[in-house]
């Protein structure tokens, strides 16, 4: 199998499991309607495991654009094959998504929420505020990147491997993931919603293009800061790019939380009391 190939089928058997889930979760009379969050966090661990363990011996299963650009940042995957595992990768979440919504064919017409039916192929935030929703992302993406780095510089039983960082997925969607619903994967919600764009699935909505770019912004620039932090942190090999990276973080952060600030300034301000009318003025009336 070719490296292309291998990350196509492996994208595609991340969403067809974690789309999957969702679907079965949120569309109307299906059998799993209504299992919840925590069903869905443990399937997208297992989908990114059954992912691994499929191609992971032709490719690594980077099965995510963060994965690939934070590796290739810290010298550990080459940028001329960027492009390629990149495009992969897209391809595969698509047909995934593809294939997810004919798995649920008889579902979309019973269900009449737009919002539940896009949520099968992409994320959206629980609360809508850009900033927030991109850091949230990008420590989403910081941890898996960290988490994959660190993971691989242990020692398991032959096998294990995949079992561990799907284990870290289900971490990262079960204690961060409240918040966007944890894209941490650009590929991931691409794909799949430009599938939600072209599939004609009844009474489906708009496909929230205002939101997509946070998804994917915020797992690369997470993903590469990760990559650069553990080398800095944990190998104490410091570079340009970890620097400016770290200044660039701490700027959103920073406009992050003034942001938030603000609003909830403005939200706690007293409304401006109106003046009673003297008696005397009210005559005058």
């Amino acid at each position: 199998m070719s490296e292309f190939v291998a990350e196509l089928v492996g994208t595609m058997i991340l969403i067809i499991f974690g789309g999957g889930v969702v679907a079965g979760v949120v569309l109307k009379k299906s059998k799993a309607e209504g299992s919840g969050w925590v069903v869905i966090t443990i399937a997208w661990g297992l989908a990114v495991t059954m992912a691994i363990y499929a191609v992971g011996s032709f490719t690594g299963a980077h099965i995510n654009p963060a994965v690939t650009l934070g590796l290739a940042s810290v010298g550990d995957f080459a940028w001329a094959k960027v492009p390629m595992y990149i495009t992969a990768q897209m391809i595969g979440a698509f047909i995934g998504a593809v294939i997810v919504f004919f798995n649920y064919l008889p579902h979309w017409k019973e269900t009449e929420d737009q919002g539940a039916k896009l949520a099968v192929f992409s994320t959206d935030p629980a609360v809508r505020s850009p900033f927030s929703n991109l850091v949230s992302e990008m420590i989403g993406t910081f941890v898996l990147l960290m988490g994959i780095l660190f993971i691989g510089a242990n020692e398991f039983t032959e096998g294990l491997n995949p079992l561990i960082v799907g284990l870290l997925i289900v971490a990262i969607g079960m204690s961060l993931g409240g918040t966007t619903g944890y894209a941490i994967n650009p590929a991931r919600d691409l794909g799949p919603r430009i599938a939600h764009a072209l599939l004609p699935i009844p009474r489906k909505g708009g496909s929230d293009w205002s939101y997509a770019w946070i998804p994917v912004v915020g797992p690369l620039l997470g993903g590469v800061y990760g990559a650069l932090f553990y080398r800095a942190i944990f190998v104490q090999e410091f570079s340009v790019a970890f620097w400016i990276l770290s200044a660039v973080v701490a700027f959103i952060l920073i406009g992050a939380a003034n942001a938030e600030l603000k609003k909830a300034k403005s939200g706690n301000e007293p409304e401006e009391k109106v003046k009673p009318v003297p008696e005397a003025e009210k005559k005058l009336v």
